[in-house]
C-alpha cells in the first residue's frame, strides 16, 4: 500500500486581476511620458502633390524639414498670404537658409554630415520660383542632397496633364 494517496485531481486557484489596473496605468504613463509628437507646428498650409514612386526617411535625425506654402490663417495677419518659408518652427527668408542648415548640421558626427538631406515640404499651388530660390540657397550652403515629400498615389491612378 502507498503512503500518498492521490484524491482525484485538484483545480488551479484562479489568477488575481487585483493587480491589473495598476499595470494598465503603468503603462498608459510610459507611453505617455515616451512617445514623441509631431516636431513642428506648422505655420503655413502645406498640401503635398501625389507621386508614383514615394520611400520613406531611413535616417529622420539626419533631415532638415523646409515647408512652404500660405500661411495659415492666424497667422495671415503677420505674414500675409503670399507663400512664406518654414524652417522647423519658424518663418524665415531665403537669407536664413544658409544658417539653418548649418545649426542643423553641427550636432552630426562628420561621416554623417555628408547624408544629411533638406526635405521640401511644399504645396501643391506654390510657384516654381519660390522653390528655385530655395535650391540655390541650399546648393550655396552645401546641401546638396534634396528630397519632395509627396503623398503616395493611390492604386490605379491616372497621371492628369
Amino acid at each position: 500500500m502507498s503512503m500518498f494517496k492521490k484524491e482525484g485531481k485538484k483545480e488551479a486557484p484562479a489568477i488575481s486581476t487585483a493587480s491589473l489596473p495598476d499595470i494598465v496605468f503603468i503603462l498608459l504613463f510610459f507611453f505617455m511620458v515616451v512617445t514623441k509628437t509631431r516636431e513642428h507646428s506648422l505655420k503655413v498650409k502645406v498640401n503635398t502633390p501625389r507621386a508614383s514612386e514615394v520611400s520613406k526617411i531611413e535616417k529622420k535625425n539626419l533631415v532638415g524639414y523646409f515647408f512652404v506654402g500660405v500661411p495659415n490663417d492666424v497667422y495671415q495677419d503677420r505674414y500675409g498670404t503670399a507663400p512664406r518659408l518654414q524652417l522647423n518652427d519658424q518663418i524665415a527668408t531665403k537669407e536664413d537658409i544658409p544658417q539653418f542648415v548649418q545649426k542643423e548640421k553641427a550636432p552630426i558626427s562628420g561621416s554623417d554630415r555628408d547624408a544629411w538631406t533638406a526635405s521640401l515640404r511644399v504645396d501643391g499651388e506654390v510657384t516654381m520660383g519660390i522653390l528655385t530660390d530655395i535650391k540655390t540657397a541650399l546648393r550655396k550652403a552645401q546641401a546638396l542632397k534634396v528630397m519632395y515629400s509627396a503623398k503616395p498615389r493611390a492604386a490605379g491612378a491616372r497621371i492628369e496633364n
